[in-house]
């Protein structure tokens, strides 16, 4: 372990604002945060503003639904497509590479941008050794960071190209992609059990390598009805009663899958899920993008969480979530950005304020309020990444015996125009608030951002020597440049094939 990753905060945090709970408590000017471990010990007034610069201090935020990926959508020449065709552009066009690299500066990005906690559903296996090792490589770069993880172990047994089978998939596409296409996408299923066991085996070697495991929360992740047979649904749901262990899962994300899901479960796909035991406090559901308010009623009454995902919809022409009717129907709801924030640069205060732009009502209606976005934000995905050992009461808050999980911003660089005393910090936050105004972040007692650097990598070494080896890599791999070419007449092919909704008759 880098020997920076050992650093540890000081005693106390100063600050001359602090949003111990921000829109269900007003702002506290010039207060002192004590630390002790991984918890605060107090929270005191001060009798004067600190001396240097201003800080603010804020509960630091989680992220509830994330992949762990490096490169980006606009990198891979992906941007603006669709979900439905840049599944298969992100998730092959490049070559497998160091899991630990790629983890380590995805979570390194997070860090800086003010996130403590974080969900990993691991739809991408690099390959390259066994899947055991890989995602213990994931979780050393979780540790080395200082981010605590959820590890959603991803399982498929389905539609490897679409939403059917591939048979019908292949086609529908022109017969020059077919052998390439099947050769790439086509699934290749793992009964029920064994998808089980890796999740068994996972949380056996976690054991071994407490270090590890104190940062990482093991889960079940299927990837989402579509992609999995009743049967692997209804063996999670088991496995996830027997052992107490969270489940994730992808939920209506596209209007496409909306019209799957009713094709295919007349009755209702959130019900199907109730029949087979997966509803409950141990699931989180990401998107919902297109769930109708009666099944957002049965997920609240059910305690699901649901991660909303507002660039990545945005950002992959999925729609707006209804968060809204959600929070009107009493859902948990928490924030996710799906490795697609707005700007591709994993900003969980913009994409805090996107949300609340699109989400709060328009002309003199509110439909979300400040407190509701901060539980969002900081509070509800708690649970999405620990599981039922989070204490929703205590963390996402700055108070005594709360986690000591905290975000330090420059005030004096985000307050850069200050004109009156009385302004609320709260709104010049939601006004303007960047990850680049963040100074310092605090996990679970420990110093992992400074003077906005990660301490415990060397991101920019870490980062150059990825994109260094990803650019050896495919300058080896002269069949790439043909892939990338071939799932751009896949994308072409696709569209028609989703337009016309014969796919649909598949079910």
């Amino acid at each position: 372990m880098p020997s920076s990753a050992l650093n540890t905060p000081s005693s106390s945090i100063d600050c001359a604002w602090l949003l111990a709970a921000p829109g269900s408590q007003p702002a506290q000017a010039n207060a002192r945060i004590h630390l002790a471990g991984a918890l605060i010990n107090a929270v005191e007034p001060l009798a004067a503003a600190p001396a240097g610069p201003r800080k603010l201090v804020m509960p630091a935020l989680v992220n509830a639904h994330d992949h762990a990926r490096t490169f980006r959508s606009a990198t891979l020449g992906a941007f603006g497509m669709p979900l439905e065709t840049w599944l298969p552009f992100f998730g092959t066009v490049l070559p497998s590479a160091d899991p630990y690299l790629c983890a380590a500066t995805s979570f390194a990005r997070s860090a800086r941008n003010g996130v403590t906690n974080l969900m990993v559903h691991y739809t991408r296996v690099q390959g390259g050794m066994n899947y055991l090792d890989e995602a213990l490589s994931v979780a050393r770069a979780a540790r080395d960071v200082g981010v605590h993880i959820g590890f959603a172990v991803a399982m498929r047994d389905r539609h490897g190209i679409g939403l059917c089978d591939d048979t019908t998939v292949l086609a529908a596409l022109r017969p020059s992609l077919r052998q390439a296409v099947s050769a790439r996408l086509s699934v290749r299923p793992l009964q029920p059990a064994e998808h089980l066991a890796v999740v068994d085996a996972l949380a056996q070697a976690l054991k071994s390598e407490p270090d590890l495991a104190e940062h990482v929360t093991v889960q079940y992740g299927p990837t989402g009805v579509q992609w999995c047979s009743s049967p692997l649904l209804e063996a999670v749901a088991l496995a996830a009663h027997d052992t107490g262990r969270p489940v994730h899962m992808h939920l209506l994300e596209t209007r496409y899958q909306r019209d799957w899901a009713d094709q295919a479960f007349p009755k209702g796909i959130v019900n199907h899920l109730d029949d087979i035991g997966l509803l409950g406090p141990q699931l989180t559901l990401a998107h919902c993008t297109w769930a109708r308010p009666e099944e957002l009623a049965l997920l609240a009454e059910r305690g699901v969480t649901i991660a909303v995902n507002t660039s990545s919809n945005l950002g992959l022409k999925s729609g707006i979530a209804p968060v809204p009717t959600m929070l009107s129907l009493g859902c948990r709801v928490a924030m996710g950005l799906d490795g697609m924030a707005f700007n591709e640069d994993d900003d969980a205060l913009h994409e805090i304020r996107l949300t609340y732009a699109l989400q709060r009502g328009w002309g003199f209606d509110t439909k979300m309020t400040p407190e509701q976005l901060w539980f969002f934000a900081a509070q509800t995905g708690r649970r999405t990444v620990r599981g039922a050992v989070a204490d929703l009461t205590q963390g996402g808050l700055i108070a005594s015996d709360a986690p000591a999980d905290i975000v330090v911003l420059d005030w004096d660089r985000l307050d850069d125009d200050s004109l009156f005393e009385n302004v609320n910090p709260l709104d010049l936050l939601l006004a303007r608030g960047l990850g680049v105004h963040i100074d310092q972040v605090v996990a679970a007692g420990r110093t992992i951002v400074a003077n906005g650097r990660v301490t415990g990598i060397d991101e920019a070494a870490f980062k150059g020597e990825l994109v260094a080896c990803m650019r050896s890599a495919l300058a080896a791999s002269p069949g790439a440049d043909i892939w990338r070419s071939q799932l751009g007449e896949l994308a072409e092919d696709l569209g028609p094939f989703y337009r016309r909704g014969s796919w649909a008759s598949c079910c």
